[in-house]
């Protein structure tokens, strides 16, 4: 049930109870155990517009965090038996055979809405006022919930030592992160500047939310530029672009799946890019903006070269999605090592 009082309704095939969150669809037609894994989905219920989901199965090493941080899976089709225990036993409530057509559309048009998932009895009109009195993501900060507690290493040996901040972070990057040669220490997302001066160079890691509320952490990132190398991610992308000056929107219905084309500015290529993401970047015509979406000229990607800083709203570490954008961590963890090695 939607909050404009719309009702899809489907077949139960994980855990019993309801879910509450902002409904959203994502395009990606594989990836569905990282997609549901990724903290960056925190209260929301995901509906995949992909017809069947499940039919490859599940398997640990595909896992983007701990546990899943979607709230509901909304399907055409689902598959299993393995991809439906696997949500059954982690508590996520789960609906098959949805008209996700319908719902897709009707989140075009009217944007991303609240929603209730329930299974089992109910009451229409009780769901719907219950959607209505959920808060809006707008305004909502959400890295403090899905943000590690206390400082880890993930990795202690590279050639150069990189600082992660975790305002969600995807455990891929952090494989991609070690695999490219860094040493990688991960901190909560109120780290403060001088904790991570003491590294080669800061990842701001995807994450959640909206980012303006994240006020404390966009002047963590401002006392960083010009200090140390920085790669934004997703979130982080819009935190720097805060920090250096620009303005971040509400997206109708955002940008989620694993075909969004970005145009690089500099050399007219176009990627096909991995997305997940409620807010932008406002489009700019500035100099640093060297990434744009082509689907609603949104600002993809920073470079402040003065400042060695940099950002990406897309999901260079791919997973899952295309690798059209796999350099981008590899060449950073390279400039790192190089210039802590002049």
């Amino acid at each position: 049930m939607l909050e404009d009082g719309a009702v899809f309704r489907g077949e139960s095939v994980a855990a019993e109870g309801f879910a509450v969150g902002e409904a959203v669809f994502t395009t990606a037609m594989t990836g569905y155990q990282e997609i549901v894994t990724d903290p960056s989905f925190a209260e929301q219920l995901i509906c995949f517009t992909a017809p069947m989901i499940g039919n490859y199965g599940v398997a640990e090493g595909r896992a983007e965090s701990a546990r899943p941080h979607a709230r509901a899976v909304l399907m055409r089709e689902a598959r299993g038996p393995a991809w439906t225990d696997w949500l059954h036993e982690r508590g996520v409530v789960a609906l098959s055979g949805i008209d996700t057509r319908s719902l897709v559309l009707k989140l075009r048009e009217a944007g991303a809405l609240r929603g209730v998932v329930v299974t089992g009895e109910g009451s229409v009109e009780q769901a719907v006022s219950v959607a209505r009195g959920i808060p809006p993501m707008s305004g909502r900060a959400l890295a403090v919930e899905v943000s590690t507690r206390q400082p880890y290493v993930y990795s202690d040996a590279g050639r150069a030592r990189v600082a992660v901040v975790d305002y969600g972070c995807k455990r891929s990057i952090l494989r991609r992160l070690a695999g490219a040669g860094a040493a990688v220490t991960v901190f909560p997302h109120d780290a403060t500047a001088d904790e991570l001066v003491r590294f080669d160079g800061v990842l701001l890691s995807n994450g959640p939310g909206d980012p303006e509320p994240l006020t404390a952490e966009i002047g963590v990132v401002r006392e960083l530029i010009g200090r140390m190398p920085i790669l934004g991610i997703c979130l982080g992308h819009q935190l720097l672009a805060l920090a250096a000056g620009h303005e971040t929107f509400k997206l109708p219905f955002g940008h989620r799946g694993a075909n969004h084309p970005v145009l690089e500015r500099t050399t007219g290529c176009v990627l096909v890019t991995s997305q997940n993401h409620g807010f932008a970047v406002v489009p700019s015509e500035a100099r640093e903006a060297t990434h744009v979406s082509l689907y609603d000229g949104t600002v993809e990607g920073l470079d402040l070269p003065l400042e060695h800083a940099r950002s990406v709203q897309f999901h260079p570490e791919a997973g899952p999605g295309p690798h059209d954008a796999w350099p981008i961590i590899e060449r950073w963890v390279e400039e790192v090592a190089y210039a802590e090695a002049a």
